[in-house]
């Protein structure tokens, strides 16, 4: 069994195009770790928590490329003991190590590329059913559980924010919140209109339909970053809770919706138990959907935010799902594409967000090289 590359600092710092360069990456830490021990740092709590952030996020990539080689190590030196003996089964466990040791490396190298100024913040996603009726809601529906399974096979907290119910099956509309580094990062790649092809399980002619919903994500921001909002420009309406909740949240007009009046921008929420709680969430998802908003017009490569919003039909979608006449998930920005519908429908989404994320991170790198 030939001896595998071991990594060097020289390949570390290739290995993710730029976007994380070893030694300056230690030397960055260094200071960052000298800076935590300044006992003046929380004399500026919003500078110290921007810190700690980076801090946080720096050493996470460190420790997981260290230890990628402590593991690399451990399997080499297993393989080539396995390979002296003769031991088929241990060299096939050693090969099965190396492969998964393969698939962890590709990750950390595409989560170097999380260096974007919301990408490791929490995040919230937003479903809409296009038009369509029953079709589209119950797509939508496939989309949150979609989303929802990816998230917590990655170790990421899930909570449901609103969700409005189709009027026979599936949602109209559903906002997710989700926990955990980076979720931000690997979630912004789903911004756009998903088309599903299917034979319809409502139509009793079994014909093929076509069904359109949008998904919409934003980082969660914190109060160390600073979002103007006037109070006048904000229109507050407040409904009836239509969701699982108890008696309180279904008999009272505990829901709030909140309209940002010069944007357009519109959130909803009704998870909490009390319109005050739901009104102070509301604020902190409309926060964000302005932030977002400005990270939007600090992207050079990106689309302006109203292209990503338009019409949820034809035209606009960024992926295919076809499980009728054939099986395919094709994204068309990417043209990375799996006869394993049934994989991605329960969350397997991450050969789809890799390339887009390298895609996105590309982009944007010649953007500003042109500039």
């Amino acid at each position: 069994m030939s001896r595998p590359h071991r990594p060097t600092s020289s390949s570390r710092s290739s290995c993710s195009g730029g976007a994380f360069d070893w030694d300056p990456a230690l030397r960055r830490l260094d200071e960052l770790d000298a800076k935590v021990e300044d006992p003046t740092l929380w004399d500026s709590p919003t500078q110290a928590q921007s810190l700690m952030r980076e801090r946080t996020r720096l050493a996470g990539q460190v420790e997981a490329v260290r230890g990628l080689e402590r593991d690399l190590a451990d399997a080499v030196g297993f393989a080539e003991m396995a390979d002296e003996e003769s031991d088929e089964a241990s060299l096939e466990d050693a090969r099965a190590q190396l492969a998964e040791l393969k698939t962890r490396a590709a990750r950390a190298e595409l989560e170097a590329l999380l260096a974007g100024e919301a990408d490791g913040n929490d995040a919230y996603v937003e479903i809409n059913s296009g038009a369509g009726g029953t079709e589209s809601a119950d797509w939508a529906n496939m989309l949150l559980r979609m989303y929802t399974r990816w998230s917590t096979a990655h170790g990421f907290t899930v909570e449901l924010i609103e969700e409005t119910p189709g009027e026979q099956a599936g949602i109209k509309s559903a906002t997710l919140q989700v926990k955990g580094t980076n979720a931000y990062g690997w979630l912004k790649t789903e911004a756009g209109v998903h088309r599903l092809v299917r034979i319809s399980p409502y139509d009793s002619a079994a014909r093929r339909h076509t069904s359109f919903a949008s998904v919409w994500v934003y980082p969660v921001v914190d109060d160390a970053i600073e979002i103007e909002i006037n109070p006048s420009d904000v229109r507050t309406d407040t409904y009836r809770a239509s969701g699982a909740g108890g008696q309180h949240i279904n008999k009272t007009d505990s829901a709030v919706r909140l309209t940002h009046i010069p944007t357009g921008v519109a959130v909803a929420c009704q998870a909490g138990r009390s319109q005050h709680q739901n009104r102070e969430e509301a604020w902190k998802m409309l926060r964000a959907r302005l932030y977002e908003l400005e990270l939007q017009k600090r992207e050079a490569a990106a689309q302006a935010i109203e292209d990503q919003k338009t019409d949820i039909g034809w035209g606009h979608q960024i992926r295919s799902y076809v499980l009728q006449p054939y099986q395919l998930v094709k994204d068309l920005r990417t043209d990375v594409e799996t006869s394993d519908t049934s994989g991605v429908l329960d969350g397997d989404l991450d050969a789809f967000m890799g390339a887009a994320l390298a895609q996105r991170v590309g982009a944007t790198r010649d953007a500003a090289e042109a500039s």
